[in-house]
């Protein structure tokens, strides 16, 4: 999985098997007899664009190392309702004690991949491309922003710590839209992180103004209205990526996009995504 490390993914499922397996999973243990075998076969429930398929091995894999699991359905892929994305095989007790965790993990890390990829799809022919935000799932940002591009979309930064985001909150608390106040803060940024790409967040056109002259990498435009986003557009030309953000929808975001904005950042491809409808049947092994 780019950019997600393997001891990234080996902690985060540690944990969640953690949470949920506890003491023992005592419904399996008293209703499945121990040398159970059985196949599994994890099935889309609706049309889907494929994300996690890493994360569900490495479920099997932590549970049960002899579990030998077949991915089918390739990362980033489309598939339609009724494909079986991936088969595994083993002790049924082991399965079952794996199934909640992987599916979770599926579940959420494609839904969020088939929801980006309606957005791209909603922009082709723009020039914008769909980027992710920082609302996401505590402690699952790799993740999820790793489905993201399985989706199409585009990474934004990743933490506080990669880029800068001067928003309004930042100015309010240290009194510093005033020009002089903006120069000091852009001067100090590239002083003591030079080559970190600096954006800056604003809310009207006479802020956009003001803060082109102190020529950051990116303004964001947050909750701008179609004409004022073609405005800045036509303001700034090619001189700055542009921005837009704020309440961003599939009804709305090809409009968006036809306003010549280089990015479009949207929080719904993670804060509030619905989870795909995946399923994991059993088959008896003779």
């Amino acid at each position: 999985m780019e950019q997600v490390s393997q001891e990234y993914l080996r902690r985060i499922v540690q944990i969640g098997l953690e949470e949920d397996i506890g003491t023992g999973d005592i419904t399996t243990c008293c209703s499945v007899p121990e040398g159970c075998i059985v196949s599994g076969a994890i099935v889309a429930k609706e049309p889907l664009v494929v994300a996690g398929m890493p994360v569900v091995a490495e479920v099997f894999r932590q549970v049960d190392p002899q579990l030998q699991a077949m991915i089918i359905a390739q990362e980033g892929t489309f598939r339609k309702s009724g494909e079986v994305l991936a088969r595994v095989e083993g002790r049924a007790r082991s399965i079952l004690t794996a199934e909640r965790l992987a599916l979770n993990f599926l579940q959420r890390l494609s839904g969020i991949a088939t929801v980006t990829a309606r957005y791209v799809k909603a922009v082709e022919g723009t020039s914008a491309v769909i980027c992710d935000t920082r609302k996401t799932t505590p402690g699952l940002r790799m993740l999820e922003k790793y489905a993201v591009r399985m989706g199409g979309g585009t990474n934004h930064r990743f933490g506080l710590y990669d880029q800068f985001l001067f928003k309004d909150n930042h100015f309010i608390a240290a009194s510093c839209m005033e020009p002089d106040a903006l120069h000091c803060t852009m001067m100090r940024a590239r002083r003591e992180y030079p080559g970190v790409l600096i954006e800056i967040e604003v809310d009207t056109l006479e802020q956009l103004k003001m803060v082109f002259h102190e020529h950051p990498d990116i303004i964001l435009l947050d909750n701008f209205s179609l004409t004022d986003l073609k405005k800045a557009v036509d303001y700034v030309g090619k001189k700055v990526t542009l921005e837009a953000s704020g309440g961003i929808t599939l009804d709305t975001v090809g409009a968006i996009a036809r306003t010549g904005v280089d990015r479009i950042s949207v929080g719904a491809l993670t804060h509030s995504v619905k989870s795909a409808d995946i399923s994991l049947d059993f088959e008896i092994c003779p």
